[in-house]
This record gives C-alpha cells, sequence and structure tokens, in this order.
C-alpha cells in the first residue's frame, strides 16, 4: 500500500507532484539512459586503460600516461601511487590524458552510433507509399476512354 493512500495521512502537496515527476515515460527513459552509459563508460575506460593506453605507451617509447604527474609539493616519487600514498601535492597529466581520450571514443562511438539511426530513418523516409489502387469509377471510366478511343481511330 502506498504511502500516498495510508487513511490518516496528509502527504504535502509536492510529494504527488514529484510521484507524478517520477512516473513521467521521459524520466524513467533518462534514468535507463544514465544506467547504460554508466556500463558502457566502465567499458570505455577499460579499453583505453588495458588497450589504448600500452599501444600509446609503445609508441612513445613505453611512457605510461597514467604515472605522468607533477609533484607540485612533497617528495618527488617515481609512481603517481607512491607520491600520492607519501601525500605529495600533484598535477595528473596523464590521468587527465586518459580522460580525454575515453571522451573522444566515447563521442566518436556515438558519432557512428547517431549517424547510422539517421541513415536508417532517412531510408525509412525515403520510402514512397505505393499509390492506392484505382476505384472502380476509374477503372470503368478507363475502359470507357479506351473503347472511345478505339472507335475513333477506326472512323
Amino acid at each position: 500500500m502506498s504511502l500516498l493512500k495510508t487513511p490518516g495521512f496528509k502527504s504535502p502537496g509536492w510529494l504527488t507532484d514529484f510521484q507524478k515527476f517520477i512516473m513521467r515515460g521521459n524520466v524513467v527513459d533518462l534514468a535507463i539512459g544514465v544506467v547504460v552509459g554508466a556500463a558502457f563508460s566502465s567499458i570505455v575506460s577499460s579499453a583505453v586503460k588495458d588497450i589504448l593506453t600500452p599501444v600509446l605507451g609503445c609508441l612513445t617509447g613505453g611512457v605510461d600516461f597514467s604515472n605522468v604527474f607533477i609533484t607540485l609539493k612533497g617528495p618527488v616519487k617515481a609512481t603517481l601511487a607512491e607520491a600520492q600514498k607519501a601525500g605529495a601535492v600533484t598535477i595528473n597529466i596523464g590521468l587527465f590524458l586518459n580522460a580525454v581520450i575515453q571522451f573522444l571514443i566515447i563521442a566518436f562511438f556515438i558519432f557512428w552510433v547517431m549517424r547510422l539511426i539517421s541513415k536508417l530513418h532517412r531510408k525509412e523516409e525515403a520510402k514512397p507509399a505505393a499509390p492506392p489502387p484505382p476505384s472502380k469509377e476509374e477503372v470503368l471510366l478507363t475502359e470507357i476512354r479506351d473503347i472511345l478511343a478505339a472507335r475513333s481511330s477506326e472512323t
């Protein structure tokens, strides 16, 4: 039983409005989109971290982007994890580059998905509707015209 319908409970007006807002279709669609987006984000994060970063590291001479950082204050360490553990203040250039790469991959993927959807939508619109079959009157009038044309050509 809903709390809003409990006898003796007077719900505030905003609570009813909020319930109506939540149950609207576009809010539910948005929530589903956020969940799917979060799942897709983890896939892209893994692709960047586990596939692209090592390849880029090989192309740049073995540089691990996640460990590209500048120490502003504190002990200078070899890795970002060590520097953060020691309490150093760092500018994490490599992590920023990974985030930019992830963004570009997501944007590229969305571009291609939207392009495909757009092409499918255009093809759907471009299909001409089949003309309706001629009515009985049109068929009869066409036959009469053809008969009259044949008679006038005979004379």
